[in-house]
């Protein structure tokens, strides 16, 4: 096979790699295909999923946010001390999107509008959510309201499924449907392979760029409720390294960083390689410390095999 066929079939590699990774952690440790050992590995990569799929717009779209892994701790302080404060889950829910739209939103206007570069615009984004989330709360909020629907939505079960995949698998088809098979997925992808032949050819890119990061915000907030129902706590640093996972997942999926190409079936694949290395890991008793380390490192590879690919199409 020449490389040019390996690097145009990233979803099959990646599946051949995911199959191998998980015949080598069962037989290493038969724990692995417990459905306890099963589970975790669901719950931790739906979040990771749910997010992803934004994720997977904006950067196809040309762009990135740096932001959202402390967006994602915010939500949880936010929605643990809103159902506190008011035993309302519909109250919580409703502070915790309209803060993500906020954030969302206001990444947009910074990057369409003052023309700032999306890189710099979400790490100045995430500084001042870093700052902004320890003035609102210097601790931990534990929950304090106790009313088992919300826990639901972090440790429940539908039949034997945990409810944070059932949620990821609900939103899974229309994102599918959006990217893959919609005009607008169509124009996602047309901006970010030339955004100057998009304006020229009438297409709205402020209104576009602005809605993938909008889009990526709420997404880190149904992300973010669920990891405070999971932990039954909102946690400042929570969210330490999601970006990274995030991006390196949907990179390694196949979307390009360059943006003009994404696919939510390669970011699905990306986030399941992740997570699987993420719990042999654990099951092989390797310093958790490295689950900061391989995604970096995944990172690093994906976007040389990004390149690799780009140099492939132009030959």
């Amino acid at each position: 096979m020449t490389l040019r066929n390996i690097l145009n079939n990233n979803g099959v590699v990646l599946l051949i790699a995911l199959i191998l990774l998980c015949i080598f952690l069962s037989i290493y440790n038969s724990q692995f295909y417990s459905i306890q050992n099963i589970n975790s590995i669901l719950r931790s990569s739906s979040t990771v999923m749910i997010v992803a799929f934004g994720m997977t717009i904006l950067i196809t779209s040309g762009e990135v946010d740096l932001s959202v892994g402390t967006l994602f701790s915010f939500v949880t302080v936010i929605v643990m001390d809103v159902i506190n404060s008011t035993h309302s889950i519909l109250l919580g829910f409703l502070a915790v999107f309209s803060f993500c739209l906020l954030v969302g939103f206001a990444n947009g206007f910074v990057r369409t509008k003052l023309k700032v570069n999306s890189l710099i615009g979400t790490l100045a984004m995430m500084l001042i959510l870093q700052g902004s989330v320890y003035l609102y709360s210097m601790s931990a909020i534990y929950n304090n309201h106790n009313i088992p629907i919300f826990s639901f939505f972090g440790q429940g079960f539908v039949g034997f499924i945990p409810t944070p995949a059932i949620i990821m698998i609900v939103l899974l088809p229309f994102f599918v449907f959006l990217l893959n098979y919609s005009k607008y997925g169509r124009y996602y992808t047309a901006v970010g392979s030339n955004s100057d032949a998009s304006r020229i050819s009438g297409l709205d890119i402020d209104k576009l760029k602005i809605s993938g990061f909008v889009i990526t915000a709420l997404l880190v907030g149904v992300a973010g409720i669920i990891l405070a129902s999971l932990m039954d706590t909102g946690q400042q640093g929570s969210g330490k390294g999601f970006e990274l996972t995030v991006i390196a997942a949907v990179i390694l999926g196949g979307t390009s960083f360059r943006g003009g190409s994404g696919t939510i079936t390669g970011t699905i694949l990306g986030v399941l390689v992740l997570k699987v290395i993420d719990n042999g890991i654990i099951l092989m008793g390797i310093p958790q410390e490295f689950q900061l380390v391989f995604p970096g490192v995944i990172l690093i590879l994906a976007v040389y095999i990004d390149n690799l690919r780009k140099l492939s199409y132009a030959a």
